[in-house]
């Protein structure tokens, strides 16, 4: 369990955020899968609420002008100290930015890019607002992974904007790759080939730790969601992979204990 109480470390993922259509229902669905209870703000986009578990910041959903037509999907937000550079950066290096940067009222300053291959994510850079206050444990964010074609030409983006260092995961099966900052794991990036979804390309997975998957699963189709992976044993622990009832995938991941996990 992580609990942050002060700014990341540029590059380290710090929120994520949901753009819905439908937010008292999306409120619903979210409440009843991980526990999770709600505050209006900040409202500089239109209407936004932060999820909270045990009062504790986890993650943001916000409300789709009905004019843009823009898929539903979870965004994980890259710490930054200047995100108007890091901004500049990302264009000079092939991405694009799409939102901003502009001021979130008192929480801080924010902008929504997409790297070359056209995979979404946000950049915060923190004032009132810090991001995550808890991660790692059920109901909360464990993990990001960017799910793309191949790892090797968009890790070059990432460090060039981020300074992330890359360790590659040896396997003759998976192109894959875990991103570091000083010395630490943050993300990984996996490289799918042609199974890369057409209606989705390549794009940003969030995992969110349950207690157990399986039982995971069984509620979000009760609650009117999906499943799209069904649950499997992995090496990050058991995952599978859902979607939400206006169809925004993600992860649910049962993380193996460290005191018990021998690796």
């Amino acid at each position: 369990m992580t609990e942050a109480a002060a700014p990341r470390v540029p590059g380290t993922p710090c929120w994520v955020s949901l753009m819905v259509h439908g937010m008292a229902a999306t409120q619903e669905f979210y409440g009843a899968l991980f526990g999770w209870e709600f505050r209006p703000g900040p409202q500089q986009l239109g209407p936004y609420v932060r999820a909270l578990l045990d009062g504790k910041e986890v993650a943001g959903i916000g409300l789709l002008p009905p004019d843009r037509q823009l898929p539903i999907a979870w965004t994980p937000y890259l710490a930054s100290d200047d995100v108007d550079t890091t901004a500049e950066s990302v264009r000079h290096c092939g991405g694009t930015v799409g939102v901003g940067p502009l001021d979130a009222g008192e929480a801080g300053r924010m902008a929504v890019a997409s790297d070359p291959t056209g995979a979404v994510f946000g950049i915060w850079q923190a004032a009132g607002h810090l991001g995550m206050a808890l991660t790692g444990v059920p109901g909360a964010v464990s993990w990001n992974e960017l799910v793309t074609r191949e790892t090797v030409s968009v890790a070059k983006f990432y460090q060039a904007v981020f300074g992330y260092t890359e360790e590659a995961v040896v396997s003759a099966d998976f192109d894959s790759l875990t991103l570091h900052l000083e010395g630490r794991p943050v993300a990984s990036v996996l490289g799918v080939g042609h199974a890369l979804p057409r209606d989705r390309g390549p794009h940003w997975m969030t995992y969110f730790e349950v207690a157990d998957v399986d039982e995971a699963v069984e509620r979000v189709a009760d609650l009117g969601g999906h499943v799209v992976k069904p649950a499997r044993d992995g090496a990050h622990g058991r995952v599978a992979t859902v979607a939400d009832p206006e169809g925004a995938q993600f992860a649910v991941v049962s993380s193996p204990d460290p005191a018990t996990d021998q690796g």
